[in-house]
């Protein structure tokens, strides 16, 4: 059915949320169960940032080829088994088979969702609007999670490895919808072949050097900010039991804020215009909050600051899409959200690891000033997308 698409579209991006945000959601209790060390989470993130790279130029292509159906159903279908297989494991190895399986399925479903939503919302008139719209389940995606997982394990008894597998298994339900849809035959796959002439627009190298600070930043709130909260609230002295559970409570509060934000957000009806600007100080807004966390001894000022920071984040990664997509012809959406996705995973394949492997001598705590430093440089990409996005003339 027609009117299945969008949701479809929406599941998909919920779906990515999910994948990006598991590593981080499940790490305290990957760390207890197999004894891993912040440098390995920090790893299995780069492992997955990789993999997701690669999957990013195959994915694009297979649009065209097979259409969105078969791969919105392969996306939620590895999706799901990687995510059952991360309940599982015994070991680091299966874990990172894990982790690259997540990729893979992520990818899927991204190539999906985010080439889809600027077509099948608003008309396709405002895609700024429509991808913030649409991105708004990213923030439920990435609540998901963290909140089951604390909340089903602390509240209701239910086992990691039975927790697991529901969150599988929710995913895996998408795969239905993705059946029984109809897709638009518009042209939205990425083609390897244009990526050259692409990377001769200043808007598309800009907007791709700001998905590289914004993706790598928001792979590092979502990898460490239960751990984070973890370190807070073991230094304020709070109930051991209940520790993990409420550091995952916080990572889900900044997705609920990233979910507010981005709805919030789509209605604003002139934002392909004001865009640049928007992300320019969302980005200062990020510096600020990231590094009261990394001063702060208190838990609750720290959740403040996760909180607004998911707040400043909201615009982000859909005003960028949708401000860059605005300059094109819907032909060539996959092609340009391939080119500057591809390059903006390089910020998840090294902020996150960074990070981790600094906190080894020190804490997560101490380790996030790196990230404010990438907030001050993604401020220095927006005014430089303004520039490039007044310059450029659609194509």
């Amino acid at each position: 059915m027609k009117n299945m698409c969008a949701i479809v579209a929406i599941m998909a991006v919920f779906t990515l949320a999910v994948c990006f945000v598991m590593i981080g959601a499940a790490s305290v209790e990957l760390k207890a169960k197999l004894g891993l060390t912040d440098g390995q989470i920090g790893m299995m993130v780069l492992i997955f940032s990789l993999t997701c790279i690669v999957a990013q130029l195959t994915a694009g292509p297979l649009v065209d080829r097979v259409g969105h159906k078969p791969l919105a159903i392969t996306g939620f279908v590895v999706a799901a088994v990687s995510i059952f297989l991360l309940g599982l494991v015994r070991s680091y190895s299966p874990a990172v088979l894990a982790a690259m399986l997540l990729g893979i399925g992520s990818i899927c479903c991204n190539t999906v969702g985010n080439t889809l939503l600027p077509v099948v919302l608003f008309g396709g008139k405002e895609p700024a609007r429509a991808s913030n719209f649409g991105n708004a389940f990213v923030g439920l995606g990435f609540a998901l999670p963290p909140l089951l997982i604390g909340v089903l394990q602390t509240d209701v008894g239910m086992s990691y490895e039975a927790t697991m597998s529901l969150i599988a298994a929710i995913i895996l339900a998408f795969a239905a919808f993705a059946i029984f849809s109809t897709y638009p035959k518009v042209s939205t796959g990425f083609d390897l072949s244009r990526v050259t002439g692409l990377l001769r627009s200043p808007i598309v190298i800009v907007a791709a050097l700001a998905l590289v600070c914004y993706i790598g930043l928001e792979f590092t709130m979502n990898t460490w900010i239960k751990l984070l909260m973890v370190e807070l609230f073991e230094k304020a002295g709070h109930d051991e039991a209940g520790i993990a559970r409420n550091a995952g409570l916080v990572l889900t509060a900044f997705a609920f804020a990233m979910a507010v934000g981005r709805f919030l957000t789509s209605t604003i009806k002139n934002l392909t215009q004001i865009g640049t600007k928007v992300i320019a100080a969302m980005a200062a807004v990020s510096i600020v909050t990231i590094v009261v966390m990394s001063i702060t001894g208190s838990p609750v000022v720290a959740i403040v600051a996760v909180f607004v920071t998911g707040l400043a984040f909201a615009p982000m990664f859909p005003t960028i899409v949708g401000v860059t997509f605005s300059k094109f012809d819907p032909a060539l959406y996959g092609s340009v959200f391939g080119t500057i996705f591809s390059i903006g995973l390089l910020g998840p394949a090294f902020l996150p690891y960074v990070i981790g492997k600094a906190s080894e001598a020190s804490s997560i705590q101490q380790a996030m000033p790196i990230a404010a430093v990438i907030s001050g440089a993604l401020v220095v990409v927006a005014l430089l997308m303004g520039w490039a996005y007044r310059r450029q003339n659609k194509e």
